[in-house]
Formats: structure tokens, sequence, C-alpha cells
């Protein structure tokens, strides 16, 4: 597989999706795309009801960071099938390689901890109880991807683990 151009980081908040994607996007030099950063600016920029569109604010600058030859690093909860598809697809639309990446953290109590203490970087964004992250409409996958378990594996260990299939 070639070097991926396009990192899709997809899983539930407080898996630790955000720590990899930015420790990847610094050490590859990549533009780094979080959509909880593009959705808080539309919610503060006055768009109450954004629906889809962080999404796809995120996947136009995708693409078009990806035409310009840069690596991009996504970072989003990506739940349902179509925003998976629709990551995959700004990377196509470019010519460029993709890699889906699913963070997870199989130990539900490590979990739990980390969104009940985690504070927002983000300033205006609501953090989530523990409840609404359970409550997240997050499909199960069908599709390839490289899965990370948190749990499983320090920081150091996941991108290691990463890195094997960039090369």
């Amino acid at each position: 597989m070639s070097k991926p151009q396009l990192v899709i980081f997809s899983g539930l908040p407080g898996v630790g999706k955000t720590t990899l994607a930015r420790r990847l996007a610094a050490e590859l030099k990549a533009v780094y795309l979080r959509a909880d950063t593009i959705e808080t600016a539309l919610n503060q920029g006055g768009i109450a009801d954004i629906g889809g569109l962080g999404y796809e604010v995120g996947y136009l600058i995708a693409k078009e960071n990806l035409q310009l030859g840069n690596i991009v690093v996504a970072d989003s909860v990506n739940p349902w099938p179509l925003t998976r598809k629709a990551w995959r697809r700004a990377a196509q639309d470019a010519g460029r390689v993709f890699i889906d990446v699913e963070v997870v953290c199989s130990d539900l109590h490590e979990h739990r901890r980390r969104v009940e203490e985690r504070q927002s970087d983000i300033p205006g964004f609501k953090s989530l109880t523990w409840q609404e992250v359970l409550d997240r409409d997050y499909h199960p996958w069908t599709e390839p991807r490289v899965q990370v378990d948190t749990a499983m594996l320090g920081i150091e260990e996941a991108l290691d683990k990463l890195a094997e299939h960039f090369r």
C-alpha cells in the first residue's frame, strides 16, 4: 500500500482519537481537520442547527488540500456509513490514497473516566456526558479499517501500529 494521503480517524468521543490524530498530523506535517472545531465555529457564527454542514465543510477542505498535494488527517466521530463514504470520496475525487482508522476503548470503565474527566480545548465547545456518548448513533463498521484499541495500547504503541500501514 502506498502512503495514505488522507487519514480518516473515527470513533466515539473519549476513545483517544483526537490525541492520536493530532500526534500523527504533527509527525506527518499534515493538515489537521477536526469536525468539533468546524462545528463549534459554525455554531458560534450563528448557525444553530448545523446538521451535517460541519462534515460537508470538512470534506471540501480535505479535498482541496489533497489536490494541493498535502497530507490530511481528519478527526471526527464519523458515525455512519454515509459519512465514512464521503471522506473516502474526498480522497478519491482528488486522486489520493486514504486509510480509515477506527479508534476504540474496549475498557468501558476507562472510557467513561476519560469522558467524565476531559476538558474541552475548544472555546465554546460543550463536552458530552457519558450518557450522551452511550446514546450516540454510531453504526458498526462493515468496511475494512485499521482498528486501534487505546485500552490496550499506549499512544506510542498506537502510533507505531499506524506507521506500519504507511510503509
